[in-house]
């Protein structure tokens, strides 16, 4: 959902030395566990965090296992238990932008999808669909069948029930999956769409996951995520385990999972003083 919470830092072109600095400090300290295990989950964003909060409360939000549970996912799973399955729910109570979110997703996506060498317009996965706002007002009017991907079952059952309407017959799947969860089958979609929930994974599951979606697109398709990028840097917040990264760090998290970049916009028509909204298109 959009964010009026931003954030300033710096990135520095130095990040991957940084990270080797930080490890080979803390080698022969007690904090060892922790650093490693923030590093190896938060590759490309654990320089920042390190600036917002002390190790230990960092490790504990993000790292730390309760009842075999990472509590970086559980906060979010909790988070969203609470929110209501509705348009004002998806939109965290900025339901009045919602046309103009829609609208800014519906031509960007005409760049990438019907006519020569682009994608066509079988089958897209809405990835973190909530009640289905984004396939509703943007891919069921354009796309033959659609699949939607949410870890909150509630959301799910309200988007087949009631919100798609007529809709809801031409879903062939729901997955009720957390993204680092979620199997995808080899080429089988022509768009993958990732709006507001990349936030919700780590560096390494966000960089995984695109590494499965890349594998399941069929030709010419297009991986796309939509999300709140930080000004400058990156900032956690552990309310609903949200990380909002910079679009440098956005682009390199999708280096790293080997994809290549086609084309980034800003989402226009939103406040200024809300986190800025990107588009990043891949494959």
């Amino acid at each position: 959902m959009p964010s009026v919470v931003d954030f300033s830092g710096t990135l520095q072109p130095s990040h991957e030395a940084w990270v080797k600095a930080v490890y080979d400090e803390s080698r022969t300290s007690m904090s060892f566990h922790f650093h490693n295990s923030i590093i190896k989950e938060f590759f490309a964003s654990s320089q920042f965090l390190y600036e917002q909060m002390p190790l230990g409360k960092l490790h504990a939000v993000t790292c730390e296992y309760i009842n075999g549970e990472k509590q970086f996912y559980h906060r979010a799973q909790k988070f969203y238990e609470d929110v209501t399955p509705s348009e004002e729910g998806m939109m965290g109570d900025f339901v009045e932008l919602s046309e103009v979110d829609l609208e800014g997703s519906r031509q960007f996506l005409k760049k990438f999808v019907g006519g020569p060498g682009k994608a066509s317009t079988k089958r897209a996965l809405d990835c973190g669909c909530g009640i289905g706002r984004v396939s509703k007002g943007v891919f069921f009017p354009i796309f033959e069948t659609m699949e939607m991907a949410d870890m909150t079952e509630e959301f799910l059952l309200h988007a087949h029930e009631e919100y798609l309407g007529e809709y809801a017959d031409r879903v062939e799947s729901y997955y009720c999956y957390n993204l680092k969860d979620l199997i995808l089958p080899p080429i089988r979609y022509d768009v993958v769409w990732i709006q507001w929930v990349a936030c919700h994974l780590t560096d390494k599951d966000l960089m995984e996951f695109l590494k499965r979606c890349q594998t399941s697109l069929r030709p010419n398709g297009v991986i796309i995520i939509k999300d709140n990028m930080a000004r400058q840097g990156c900032k956690l917040d552990p309310t609903d385990s949200s990380i909002q990264r910079h679009l440098d760090v956005m682009k390199f998290i999708i280096g790293k999972a080997g994809l290549k970049v086609l084309d980034v916009q800003k989402q226009e028509g939103f406040p200024e003083s809300m986190v800025p909204i990107w588009m990043i298109a891949m494959r």
